[in-house]
This record gives C-alpha cells, sequence and structure tokens, in this order.
C-alpha cells in the first residue's frame, strides 16, 4: 500500500495536533455537551469533516494540523485565488528568462532585421524576481506550518524547496551588490525546481523515471556493447584499403575514426538519416548491407522495442501504483470524515443508540464543502433519502462515489410540431446523418478551393481570374447558411446553441457572408478608366516605361486634328 508510513498512523491519535477539551490531538467531538462552549465545539468537527472531505475530493494527505486556525489557514491556502496566485508566479519567474539579458526577445527572428534587443535596466527584473521568490517563501512557510516539522524534515521535496530559496536569495543578493554584473547567476538554472514542486503530475513523471533507471540501465548497456561491437566491426570493414576516388572518401567520412563510427552507427540506430551511413558503403559492395541488416535487426527490432516494453511496463506499473494511492487517500479522508461526524453527541449530551452519522449533519457539512454543484446536488439529494435514519461507515463510503461520475450535460428539449410533413423535417435534419452530410460538403468545398490554388499556381494574383471560385463559394457558404437555419428548425434555438460544433459553424458562417457581401461578381472583367483597380493597373505599368517609346509631339497635334468631332480653338 502506497505511503505506509505517511497513513498508517492512528486516525484520531495524538500526533494529529488539534486542541479543545480532547486530550487527543484531534477532537473527536465525544466532549460535546449542553454548555457555553458547545457551539464552538460542535462547529470545530464540523469544519474537521469539511477539510477531511475537500482532501478526500482533491487526493491531498489528511497528515496536517486540524485545529480552528490552521484549518481556516489550510483552507485559504487550497483555495482558487491562492493556488491561482502561485501558478501566476510560476509563471512569471519562467518568463524573465525571456526578457533577461542576454534576452533574444525581438519582432523578427532574421539576424539581417533584428534590432537590438530591449536591455532592462539593473534592479527591474530583479524587483519582480525577489516578489516571487517572497511568494515561494510565504508558501514554503504556510506549509512547514500546517504539516508540521517530522513531516518536513522526511519531505524531500519540501527540503529541496528551502534549499533552492536559500541559494536563490543569496546569488539575488550577491547580483545586487556587483550592480548586475556577476559572471554566473545560478538561480536561473534553479528555477524549473519551482515548476516541479508545485506539479504532482511532475513529481509523479520524475519518481516514475527514477523507479524506471535500473530496468532502462540494463538494456541501455546493451545498447552500448552493441555499438562498440559492430563499430570495431564497422572500422575494420570499411576504414582499410585506399582511397581510389571520391565514392570511397566519402565512406571512409563515417567510419575513419571510432567517434565518426561510434556516431554513425548511433545515427542509423535511431533510424534517423540512415541512408547516409549506408549508401556509400553499398555502392561499393552489396555484400556490405548484410553488416547494416543484422546491425538494424539487432539493435532497432529487438534492442529498441526492448527498451520500449520495459519502459510502458514501468510506466503502467506505476500508474497503477498512483492510482492505488489515490484510491487509498480518498477512503482514508472520508473515513476519516465519517469518525468525526458519528462521534458526535446526541441531544442532551447522550450518545446515540446506533453507530453513524446523522444526515442533517451531513448535509450541513455537504453545505460548506467547495465541490461543482452537480456532484454536490447529487450528493446532498441521496442523502435527503435516508430521512433520520444515521448512515454507517459503508453507506458513507459508498455515497462518495458519486464523485467517480461524470456529468452528462443534457441538452435543452426539441421543439414539438404538430404537422406529420414538419415531424419527418425534423427527424431528417436533426439526425446525426445531416451532420455528416455537412461535412462532406466541407470537404468538397476544401478540395475545389485547394483545386483552383493548384491550376493558378503559376498566374499572378492580379492576372487571376477568380468568377468561377466565387460562384462555387457562393453555392456553399448558401448551403452552410440553409444547414444553419434547417437545424436551428429541428433542434430549436437554445438546442442549436447547446452543442458546441454548431456555434462554432454559425459563427463560421456569419463570417462567410459578409465575404460573400464584398465579393464582386464582376471581378473577372476588364476595369473602367477612371476606377482605383485601373489607377492601380497604370501604375504597375510605370516600370515598363522606360523600354517604351514615347510619342512625338507632331503625332499627337496630327492625330488630334484628324478627329471628326473636336474643334481645337486657335
Amino acid at each position: 500500500m502506497a505511503e505506509p508510513k505517511a497513513e498508517s498512523e492512528p486516525l484520531l491519535g495524538r500526533a494529529r495536533g488539534g486542541g479543545g477539551d480532547c486530550p487527543a490531538g484531534l477532537t473527536t467531538c465525544r466532549s460535546i455537551q449542553v454548555g457555553p462552549g458547545a457551539a464552538a465545539r460542535w462547529d470545530l468537527c464540523i469544519d474537521q469533516a469539511v477539510v477531511f472531505i475537500e482532501d478526500a475530493i482533491q487526493y491531498r494527505s489528511i497528515n496536517h494540523r486540524v485545529d480552528a486556525s490552521s484549518m481556516w489557514l489550510y483552507r485559504r491556502y487550497y483555495s482558487n485565488v491562492c493556488q491561482r496566485t502561485l501558478s501566476f508566479t510560476i509563471f512569471l519567474i519562467l518568463f524573465l528568462a525571456f526578457i533577461e539579458t542576454p534576452s533574444s526577445l525581438t519582432s523578427t527572428a532574421d539576424v539581417r532585421y533584428r534590432a537590438a534587443p530591449w536591455e532592462p535596466p539593473c534592479g527591474l527584473t530583479e524587483s519582480v524576481e525577489v516578489l516571487c521568490l517572497l511568494v515561494f517563501v510565504a508558501d514554503l512557510s504556510v506549509k512547514g506550518y500546517l504539516f508540521g516539522w517530522a513531516h518536513f524534515q522526511k519531505n524531500l521535496w519540501l527540503l529541496g524547496y528551502l534549499v533552492v530559496l536559500v541559494v536563490s536569495l543569496v546569488d539575488w543578493t550577491v547580483s545586487l551588490s556587483l550592480v548586475c554584473h556577476e559572471p554566473l547567476r545560478v538561480r536561473r538554472l534553479l528555477r524549473p525546481f519551482f515548476l516541479l514542486q508545485n506539479s504532482s503530475m511532475m513529481k509523479k513523471t520524475l519518481k516514475c523515471i527514477h523507479w524506471s533507471l535500473p530496468e532502462m540501465a540494463s538494456v541501455g548497456l546493451l545498447l552500448a556493447i552493441h555499438l562498440c561491437l559492430f563499430t570495431m566491426f564497422g572500422m575494420l570493414l570499411f576504414a582499410g584499403g585506399k582511397q581510389d576516388d571520391g565514392q570511397d572518401r566519402e565512406r571512409l567520412t563515417y567510419f575513419q575514426n571510432l567517434p565518426e563510427s561510434l556516431t554513425s552507427l548511433l545515427v542509423l540506430l535511431t533510424t534517423a538519416n540512415n541512408p547516409d551511413v549506408m549508401i556509400p558503403a553499398y555502392s561499393k559492395n552489396r555484400a556490405y548491407a548484410i553488416f547494416f541488416i543484422v546491425f538494424t535487426v539487432i539493435g532497432s527490432l529487438f534492442l529498441m522495442n526492448l527498451l520500449t516494453a520495459i519502459i510502458y511496463s514501468q510506466f503502467r506499473g506505476y500508474l497503477m501504483k498512483s492510482l492505488q494511492t489515490s484510491l487509498f487517500r480518498r477512503r482514508l479522508g472520508t473515513r476519516a470524515a465519517f469518525e468525526v461526524l458519528s462521534s458526535m453527541a446526541g441531544e442532551g449530551g447522550a450518545f446515540p443508540q446506533a453507530v453513524g452519522v446523522k444526515p442533517q449533519n451531513l448535509l450541513q457539512v455537504l453545505q460548506k464543502v467547495q465541490l461543482d454543484s452537480s456532484h454536490k446536488q447529487a450528493m446532498m439529494e441521496k442523502v435527503r433519502s435516508y430521512g433520520g435514519v444515521p448512515l454507517s461507515a459503508d453507506e458513507f463510503q459508498k455515497l462518495f462515489n458519486e464523485l467517480d461520475r461524470s456529468v452528462v450535460k443534457e441538452h435543452p428539449p426539441r421543439p414539438e410540431y404538430q404537422s406529420p410533413f414538419l415531424q419527418s423535417a425534423q427527424f431528417v435534419f436533426g439526425h446525426y446523418y445531416f451532420d455528416y452530410l455537412g461535412n462532406l460538403i466541407a470537404l468538397a468545398n476544401l478540395v475545389s478551393i485547394c483545386v483552383f490554388l493548384v491550376l493558378d499556381a503559376d498566374v499572378l494574383p492580379i492576372e487571376r481570374d477568380d468568377f468561377v471560385l466565387g460562384i462555387l463559394n457562393c453555392v456553399f457558404i448558401v448551403y452552410y447558411l440553409l444547414e444553419m437555419l434547417l437545424k436551428v428548425f429541428a433542434l430549436g434555438l437554445r438546442g442549436y446553441l447547446s452543442y458546441p460544433s454548431n456555434v462554432f459553424d454559425g459563427l463560421l458562417t456569419i463570417v462567410l457572408l459578409n465575404f460573400l457581401h464584398k465579393w464582386d461578381p464582376q471581378s473577372h472583367l476588364q476595369p473602367l478608366a477612371g476606377t482605383a483597380e485601373a489607377t492601380y493597373q497604370m501604375t504597375v505599368e510605370l516600370p515598363f516605361r522606360d523600354i517604351l517609346e514615347e510619342p512625338r509631339e507632331d503625332e499627337l497635334m496630327e492625330r488630334l486634328n484628324q478627329h471628326p468631332h473636336l474643334q481645337l480653338c486657335r
């Protein structure tokens, strides 16, 4: 079972911390009697059950302080605001690498046109960085207080968190003392640790890799022996003899010494650009293909697949172990909440005859639990179905199986039509086959555009005749609009908007209608004189003026005098 030491301590033992009148650290609520402090102790028990249930929902450990002030701090720390603030702080300190010196954050990556990057003044990025470090210090302090010094000493991630923060703060102080002219900033190398430490998925991945290293090392050793053995064979086969022509020189470049031979066979093993390694030797003698075939079969087809199988097996085993740990934490958290609620005394200080949790007490707890509304509503309805009968431990555990059920969003009901014809049309246009038809039409639209782009690949954009393509696009857009209206008819407006795909199709149709409004069906004709298109074409002809012969003035006047309807004033 995962985490045997962390979770095998007595659930309500002294090591849990707490306060109140109970001698054990965790108030078990058996001391609640009628008196001035009864309401406060009752609220404490309710809050303890709320925290334990939230720990079970989020698969968190329950080994934290459970007194009133600590639980208040615990719930605030794991609230959405605090966790999002911490995530933004991690993003901000990692983003500083883009603007710190030396920076490559420019408008273009082309070195010919790239301007000098902006150099932030000394103290600007350092001020942002120290604010991030202070947030991390507060995060570590809260974790250390909530989980206790004993847990802090056993947790290597928290100890590493402390070391990284100390080194980062010392290095930051050195940077300011040297006015940002230090040759090396060690804290930059340590920044990814903040992301690793605050991500449970990253931690699980690293643990899985660490768990898989022994098995992977054995196959890695076989791969190294395989490479070394065939490297020696390759040097003996291909490095001997004289260099008669260029083909031999090309062959020898891959096996001229030990480092080059190892690199070449490593490229061949990973099948990355492997023809460059094989073809020169194969062109010299076809029998050399046997060497490469044997090397590829043993290395790529056997050893590499064996390595892949080991990695898959180890990751699958760790996944099952992680799921088992998560299940154990959920069961432990819900059981802790059950023990707290079932230990509440009855009215007047008498203990209940039946061992269990009163439904009204559980409803009070569920109302304060941070949980999505759908699951909370389902659990509360199930608790109300018990009436006044106390819930046993098994029933209490089964109640939280509702958390594992996914919420299925129900679409609004379709409109009802009285006419048989409209009902048949609603069935046809509301069927999923109608969606398939729409996808087929969209594919045909895409194919038509690609065909016209291929046909006009060698034609300048200003010389293309897009009249036929425009007509086809108009036909497709009209179909999209008709499809949208028919779906609204079949599903209703609310039902149509309840599907994200329909919302996307509708927005895209509106955008295409805008393009249809701007399309000019006369664009395939020659533009009239005086229009913007004619002016543009005249401007395009200007570069050819130097090779054209300019007409003489006497020729122009002679032609004007011959005009039958033009009378020139002299």
